[in-house]
């Protein structure tokens, strides 16, 4: 039977996706091609990081349905895990695998066409889930991968649900991985990003030694010949000097994407997050520093319980001063089952938006500032085979670029890197609200 994975959520989701589809291949499930809509089963791979990515996806299994009555719906990811009761009652919903069993996925499938299976919910405690389910992260139609090196998270963050969805942080061995990235390399891919929920919190041991993330990074530069490596999100106190210096070797990609929330010391500590104010701006500094000319994204978010309009304003000046290129904005969203959901403080729902707006603002600003600075420069751009935010390819240092004539030579080059030359910034594409630059290959 055919059939079509849908994909909410972060990149470690990314990554989990290919694993389904690798699985599901090899038990005799046929994927559909891009572009058909025959399939006749389902996998929604479910994002649970707010309430509302949990009602999207119910959203979306009751459009699947009335477009086909009979097809078959699989819910697995964060929000099976976290969220069952919203889909067990759901009458659209016909499995429901959690986290703990997504492994398991196609044997279920497999069991419920037989009519043996006599419940359609699989779950079980996450904390007790060891395995990480190596192998995923690669879809055919793709030049670059997703590849988790860690799940789960350790922090409990007072506003986060995530550690409940995937349970305590664990690892995957360094040998493991570069095994799998010589054979993403074979299989073509020019660029790996390195995910996971916390990656700051990689650990392997090897004998006597501990080794962090910093270890892996250079076995995996020294061990691999993939041109390109990024990293997912990292905390201010895990930039590292150790880290920096390794950005010296040009094959790991100028482009940092901070998970900071707040720059107010007291608001991250309600947030019981494990850094200050003067963390996020000496970690900044030093990027800027060391790795100049680096692409800096940052989440944000706004209105938390305890925010006030003078910790906002804080968190405004100060990184209005600082270097970075693009914030992820996103104003606060409660969420059940954690901490801050039951502070008795609140900050009106109105003003949570004020405030993401005022710095959704002054990101367009940096970020359009920052784009036109790119005008003139060479840069190495990764051709992709599917264009992603605006642009056909990619550049080392993150920038989205729209190549000119691409249509001609697209199916040739995709999954090369070839030398751009920026000509302009166009920013009137509305689905992208920072745009993207605009440039033309050098002969």
């Amino acid at each position: 039977m055919k059939y079509q994975v849908h994909t909410f959520g972060c990149k470690v989701n990314t990554y989990d996706a290919g694993l389904i589809q690798k699985n599901l291949n090899a038990s005799g499930f046929m994927p559909v091609v891009s572009g058909q809509k025959d399939a006749r089963i389902h996998v929604l791979n479910t994002c649970a990081v707010t309430a509302e990515a949990t009602k999207e996806a119910v959203r979306y299994i009751r459009r699947l349905k009335v477009k086909d009555p009979f097809c078959t719906i699989v819910v697995t990811g964060c929000a099976a895990q976290v969220d069952t009761g919203s889909f067990s009652s759901l009458p659209g919903a016909d499995l429901i695998v959690a986290n703990s069993h997504k492994s398991s996925l196609p044997d279920l499938l497999n069991k419920h066409f037989r009519g043996e299976l006599t419940e359609k919910v699989f779950k079980s405690n996450i904390f007790k889930k060891e395995d990480l389910e190596a192998g995923g992260g690669i879809e055919k139609q793709h030049t670059r991968t997703f590849l988790k090196i860690q799940d789960g998270c350790n922090s409990f963050c007072t506003y986060c649900i995530i550690p409940y969805a995937r349970g305590k942080s664990r690892s995957i061995p360094v040998a493991d991985l570069v095994n799998r990235i010589n054979d993403l390399y074979a299989e073509g891919s020019r660029e790996v990003v390195l995910t996971g929920v916390h990656i700051g919190d990689y650990e392997d041991q090897i004998g006597d030694r501990k080794y962090v993330m910093e270890d892996l990074l250079e076995n995996l530069l020294a061990k691999t010949k993939m041109p390109r490596f990024r990293l997912s999100s990292l905390e201010p106190v895990e930039v590292s000097e150790r880290l920096l210096d390794l950005y010296q070797d040009s094959r790991l990609c100028p482009h940092f994407h901070m998970s900071i929330q707040s720059a107010n010391t007291d608001v991250l500590f309600h947030m019981k997050r494990k850094y200050t104010q003067e963390d996020v701006q000496k970690s900044l500094r030093a990027i800027a520093d060391r790795v100049p000319g680096s692409f800096v994204g940052m989440d944000v978010i706004t209105g938390f319980p305890t925010e006030t309009e003078e910790q906002f304003q804080d968190t405004y000046n100060c990184l209005k001063d600082l270097p970075w290129t693009k914030l992820h904005v996103f104003p606060y969203s409660e969420r059940q089952g954690t901490r801050a959901a039951a502070m008795d403080v609140s900050v009106y729902p109105h003003v949570r938006a004020e405030r993401a707006a005022r710095l959704r603002e002054l990101s367009i600003a940096r970020y359009t500032e920052q784009a036109q600075n790119q005008i003139g420069s060479t840069k190495r751009v990764l051709v992709l085979k599917n264009a992603a935010k605006g642009g056909q390819g990619l550049s080392h240092d993150y920038w989205p670029v729209d190549i000119a004539g691409a249509e001609s030579f697209l199916d040739h080059w995709a999954g090369q890197e070839v030398d751009v030359k920026v000509t302009g910034y166009d920013h009137s594409n509305k689905q992208h609200m920072e745009g993207h630059l605009i440039g033309e290959v050098l002969s």
